[in-house]
Formats: structure tokens, C-alpha cells, sequence
């Protein structure tokens, strides 16, 4: 997969919204999944079959020029992005999901917005306008509204811990992403096939170590190649596309919209009905989206 030029802004937001949807169907599958396969074997097979499915597309002449003439810093960051964004993000994304219902999980994943915000501000300098600003309190109204109160019983609290967990590490590696993808001075291949195969030596590597090695069936399989191939080698690698253009919060909000979608997969293959207050905070959360894409033109100037 080669990239010659960054995506204009629209082409940018609608992959990202393609890449959401696919994630979004993630969570269904990777739920049927968790039946057969403990959670941090099941995401380390996932992501370490979307790695070597990459590395076809890695080295081609200009990616292993690329690879001999980076820097050190470079290496760095990206061994660093590997290990927040997919070893632990990821990771407990997946245990999340095990030890607690998909709503709590999230409710707490979506507290990555204002984080992203604040910290793209003070690391990459890339301001919010009021606008956007209130374009992420929509947001964060519209998911408190659509999951209403949540209570955690007191067996769950490690879940707890360790879903917070990955979501600050997704947090940071959003804005590490950010800081690497707007350079342009990686390819969206190159940068998501190395990240991706530190982050699935640790999670696979980890699963072996303290779950064992699995018994799957055939249908198991088949959820795992889809999830490796379309879910996670084509669309992590559109993603780190479309933030050469986007802004670590844009990502966030556009992110955050799986929220939505996996609402609407669920009440159509698992039968779970939407109530009044939940659509009104789809609707709010989707406008909170909205208002964060419509910036002033001065905020175009950005990288």
C-alpha cells in the first residue's frame, strides 16, 4: 500500500469514518471470539496475522530505503507507539471486554476525547477553536446521555482499572501518532506494520506466557483472519493515512462515533433495543462530532 500524497480534508474524514465502522463491527466479532479464546491470546493472534500480512507490503524498494535511513528518534517513537497503541491499548481493550459489559467499556474508552484534547494542546500545539470546544462537550454529553449512570459492582473494579488503563495509553498513543503521521516523514505503511508487530509480539507473547495456547475452531479462525486482514492490516494502516491530515482531536471525535455505530450493529444482529434517552444521545454525540470537523478557516493553516 503506498501513499504519495496526504488525502484532502474530506477524503481524510470519510476514511476515518470507513476505519471507524469497520472497528465498530470489531466489537461483535471480537465478543463471539471471547467465548472460545482468552482475550490477550485472542488480540495477540489477531495483530500478529495483520503484521506478517503487512510485511509483503514493507519491503518494496522505497520502504526499505526508508527503513536503512531512519533516524533513531524515529525508531523510538514508533517502538514507543507500538507499545501504548496496540501492547497495551489494545490489549486491555480486549480484557476490557471480557471482564465487563461493552457498554462500561465504552463509556470509560470515550473519556479518551477530552484527554486528547488537552494534551494535543499542550504537546502538538493544535489549539481548538470554541467551536470545537464545544463541539467536544457535545460529545461527552451525548455519551453520558446514551449510557445514562453506570454502576460498577465491586468484582468488576479491575476491569475498571485496567480499561482506564488502556485508555490512557490510547490517549498518548493518539498524540504520538499525530506527532509522527503529520511529519510525513514515514509512510502509513511503514509506520503501522512496525508498530503493529511490537505491540502483537507483546499481547501474543503474553497471552502464551499466561493463558496457554488455545483449541479454536474453524469458525474462530475465520473471525480472526477477517479481523486481522480487513479490521485491523488495511484499516489501521487508512488511518495512519488520514492523520497526515487530521488532528489528534478530529481522530478522537471521528473515533468516538463507533459509539454510535456499535449501538445500531447491536440492536441489528444481537437484538438490543435503542431507548428514548439513548437516541438522543447518539444524536448529541454525532453533533458534538460535527461541530468539532466544522473549523474556522484560520484553523486550516494547522499541519
Amino acid at each position: 500500500m503506498m501513499f504519495h500524497h496526504p488525502p484532502s480534508r474530506i477524503r481524510a474524514i470519510l476514511l476515518a469514518l470507513l476505519v471507524t465502522f469497520l472497528w465498530s463491527t470489531s466489537w461483535i466479532l471480537i465478543k463471539i471470539g471471547l467465548k472460545d479464546v482468552p482475550a490477550l491470546t485472542f488480540a495477540g493472534l489477531r495483530y500478529m496475522l495483520a503484521f506478517l500480512i503487512l510485511i509483503p507490503f514493507s519491503i518494496q524498494p522505497a520502504h526499505r530505503k526508508a527503513i536503512r535511513e531512519m533516524k533513531p528518534s524515529i525508531w523510538g517513537k514508533l517502538v514507543l507507539l507500538g507499545i501504548l497503541l496496540y501492547g497495551v491499548a489494545q490489549g486491555a481493550q480486549y480484557i476490557g471486554l471480557d471482564r465487563l459489559p461493552s457498554t462500561s467499556v465504552s463509556l470509560l474508552l470515550n473519556l479518551t476525547s477530552p484527554v486528547v484534547a488537552l494534551l494535543g494542546i499542550q504537546l502538538l500545539k493544535e489549539n481548538l477553536s470554541r467551536r470545537q470546544w464545544l463541539g467536544v462537550l457535545f460529545n461527552l454529553a451525548g455519551v453520558l446521555v446514551f449510557f445514562g449512570p453506570v454502576q460498577f459492582p465491586a468484582s468488576q473494579i479491575w476491569g475498571m482499572v485496567i480499561v482506564v488503563i488502556g485508555m490512557l495509553a490510547n490517549s498518548l498513543g493518539a498524540i504520538l501518532s499525530r506527532g509522527i503521521n503529520r511529519t510525513r516523514q514515514v509512510s502509513p505503511t511503514l509506520v503501522t506494520t512496525i508498530c503493529m508487530g511490537i505491540g502483537a509480539v507483546l499481547m501474543l507473547g503474553g497471552g502464551i506466557i499466561t493463558e496457554g495456547i488455545p483449541r479454536m475452531t474453524i469458525p474462530v479462525w475465520g473471525i480472526i483472519v477477517w479481523l486481522a486482514l480487513v479490521n485491523t492490516a488495511m484499516a489501521f494502516t487508512l488511518w495512519n493515512y488520514t492523520q497526515q491530515t487530521l488532528t489528534a482531536m478530529e481522530s478522537t471525535i471521528i473515533n468516538s462515533t463507533m459509539l454510535i455505530q456499535i449501538a445500531i450493529l447491536s440492536w441489528i444482529f444481537l437484538q438490543e433495543s435503542l431507548s428514548g434517552m439513548e437516541i438522543l444521545g447518539m444524536i448529541l454525540a454525532a453533533a458534538g462530532a460535527v461541530l468539532v470537523q466544522l473549523r474556522n478557516h484560520a484553523s486550516n493553516n494547522q499541519a
